[in-house]
């Protein structure tokens, strides 16, 4: 709402503007305010600490897919992450080319549908590793054939089911579930065109050659748990056992704290007039019989029941009960 200037200062600035001290242009430029753009086509739902969060989870995955990967085709295979980006769904289509290997798969607790895409040249060098070949061929662009797409859904099974090792540190998940795997990116119809996605892309090193696999994680998929896809959380997750040793080592120091304790005997009401006349050798009947137990404060709170008597040459207590606050609260 704007401001509402008072008849005062509405004659102030008219006799600025009279007397030249104040220019219109000088009003003009107090009046502008600093707009900054949003493209409603490409809304911005991942903050920063989401991206990172992704990327660090994902950097982890990158390194257990090239032992996986180098264990399955027997030769060295260098993974790495190479970006985390938001973009729209429609972007991520576009970007893909026709045709590839694009798995779509659920993952519980995460919501709907993941896909995961192995680029054609990464497809076909793994195809050529597994039939015999050394995979360092050149490869021309064609439809895959039924066999390929079979060899092929074995190892990308086993992609995705290691997404379940790099997520346990913050989710516990279950197993993937593969629900579908097409080869024409344009015809999977999962989400809308301008749906919000993060769009995790791979590098794979086959020895001298370069291919990409990209993973597209919507964010309706993950909007549940968007709370612990937070940096600190994710530390403080996995930092559970220094936290324990934090707080033990609190309760030993707590443990050496002196405590006053005060055995309560029992209350009795006087007047002011029989407290003044209280003297030496007078005795005061309390509201508590000698064989019942009395209470034993810790501060201003009843904790322990206990029995008098002696010890020794001294007076004692002995504890005989410990008192249930909870229940007694809730009784």
């Amino acid at each position: 709402m704007a401001e509402v200037l008072t008849q005062g200062e509405i004659d102030a600035l008219l006799s600025a503007l009279s007397s030249g001290e104040l220019e219109p242009e000088q009003l003009a430029k107090q009046e502008e305010h600093k707009v900054k753009k949003y493209d409603f086509r490409s809304p911005q739902k991942f903050s920063k600490d989401h991206i990172r969060t992704l990327e660090l989870v994902h950097d982890n995955y990158s390194r257990i897919i090239s032992s996986y990967l180098s264990a399955q085709l027997r030769t060295n295979i260098k993974v790495k992450i190479m970006s985390v980006q938001q973009i729209t769904y429609e972007e991520f289509v576009h970007s893909m080319p026709n045709p590839t290997i694009l798995t779509i798969f659920r993952m519980q607790p995460l919501s709907g549908s993941i896909l995961y895409e192995c680029n054609p040249e990464f497809v076909f060098r793994v195809l050529d590793i597994l039939l015999g070949g050394t995979g360092m061929k050149e490869f021309k662009m064609r439809e895959f054939t039924d066999i390929d797409k079979n060899i092929i859904k074995k190892v990308t099974e086993g992609l995705i089911s290691h997404l379940k090792l790099a997520w346990e540190e913050i989710l516990d998940v279950m197993d993937p579930e593969i629900e579908a795997l097409e080869t024409n990116p344009a015809l999977n119809q999962t989400l809308a065109p301008n749906e919000p996605v993060a769009l995790i892309t791979f590098s794979v090193e086959i020895g001298t050659s370069n291919s990409f696999i990209n993973i597209c994680i919507p964010y309706l998929s993950i909007e549940k748990v968007l709370d612990k896809l937070v940096v600190q959380y994710w530390f403080k997750e996995s930092n559970e056992e220094i936290l324990k040793e934090s707080r033990d080592k609190l309760k030993n120091r707590l443990n050496v704290v002196d405590v006053e304790l005060l055995a309560k005997l029992g209350k009795v009401d006087l007047t002011v007039d029989d407290f003044l006349k209280l003297t030496v050798g007078d005795i005061i009947t309390l509201d508590r019989k000698i064989d019942e137990p009395i209470d034993i404060l810790v501060g201003e709170n009843t904790y322990y029941y206990a029995k008098a008597g002696i010890v020794g040459k001294n007076r004692g207590i002995q504890i005989i009960d410990i008192r249930e606050k909870d229940v007694e609260k809730y009784e």
